[in-house]
C-alpha cells in the first residue's frame, strides 16, 4: 500500500467514524421526537386561525420538534457522505443520485418545512401578545400562507419523499455492499413507504419513520464497523 493509499483509506475511515455517529446521533433524535409528536397531536389542516387555537399551550414542545429536526437536517450531510464513499465502487452512479436526494431534502425541508412551521410558532406568539383584534386578525391572515404551504400535498414530496428516495436507492447498493441485508431491507422499506406517503395514509408516514429510525442506527453501526476495520499492511 502506498502512501497516498494509505491516508486516503486513513481519510474515509474517519468520514466513516464522523458518519456512523452522525447517524446514531440521528436515530437518538427521531426516537426523542416521537413521544413529542405523541403529546402535542395531528396539526390542524386548516388555516391560521385553526393553527393559532390548536398551539395554546403547546408553543415549548413545536420549538423542541424544530429545534431537533434542524439540527437532524445538517446531520444528514456527514451520514450521505460516508454512505456516498462506502458503497461507491459498487455504483458510483446510484450513489450520486442517492447523495443528490439526501442533499435537495435538506435543503428544502430546511428552507421550506420547518421555516414555515417557524413562521407559524412566531406569529402565534405576537398574536397571543397582541393588544386588539384588528392586530390578531393580521397574524391570523399572515400565517394563512404558511399553513396552506404545510397542507399542501407537495410538503410531503419536499419533507418525505425527496430523502425516502435517496434511501431507497441508497438500499439497492447496499444489497451488494458491506452493510447488512437487515440495512439493506430496512432501507428499501424506508423508500417504499416514503412513496407511499403521496397517497396521505398516516400508516404509510408513521411506518416511513419508524422505519427511517431503525434503518439510521443499523447504518450508524455498519459505518462504525468500517470505519474500524484494520488497514491493509504495506507492500
Amino acid at each position: 500500500m502506498t502512501v497516498e493509499t494509505a491516508i486516503d483509506v486513513a481519510d474515509r475511515k474517519r468520514w466513516y467514524r464522523a458518519g456512523a455517529l452522525a447517524a446514531l446521533v440521528l436515530g437518538i433524535c427521531y426516537v426523542a421526537i416521537i413521544p413529542l409528536y405523541a403529546h402535542v397531536g395531528v396539526p390542524p389542516n386548516g388555516g391560521g386561525e385553526a393553527w393559532f387555537k390548536y398551539l395554546a399551550g403547546k408553543t415549548p414542545f413545536w420549538w423542541t420538534i424544530l429545534g431537533l429536526s434542524v439540527f437532524t437536517d445538517f446531520l444528514f450531510v456527514p451520514v450521505a457522505l460516508a454512505l456516498y464513499l462506502a458503497l461507491k465502487g459498487i455504483n458510483r452512479n446510484a450513489m450520486l443520485l442517492a447523495t443528490a436526494f439526501v442533499g435537495l431534502f435538506v435543503v428544502l425541508d430546511l428552507a421550506i418545512t420547518w421555516t414555515h412551521y417557524a413562521s407559524i410558532l412566531t406569529l402565534y406568539r405576537s398574536y397571543s401578545q397582541a393588544a386588539d383584534d384588528a392586530s390578531r386578525a393580521g397574524y391570523v391572515a399572515a400565517a394563512n400562507y404558511a399553513s396552506a404551504m404545510l397542507s399542501c400535498r407537495l410538503e410531503i414530496v419536499y419533507a418525505i419523499m425527496t430523502l425516502s428516495s435517496g434511501i431507497l436507492v441508497t438500499g439497492v447498493v447496499m444489497l451488494r455492499g458491506p452493510f447488512s441485508a437487515v440495512t439493506a431491507y430496512l432501507g428499501l422499506a424506508t423508500g417504499v413507504l416514503g412513496i407511499a406517503s403521496l397517497t396521505g395514509l398516516s400508516a404509510a408516514i408513521i411506518g416511513n419513520a419508524l422505519f427511517a429510525t431503525a434503518w439510521l442506527f443499523f447504518v450508524g453501526h455498519g459505518l462504525y464497523r468500517l470505519g474500524r476495520e484494520p488497514t491493509e499492511p504495506r507492500t
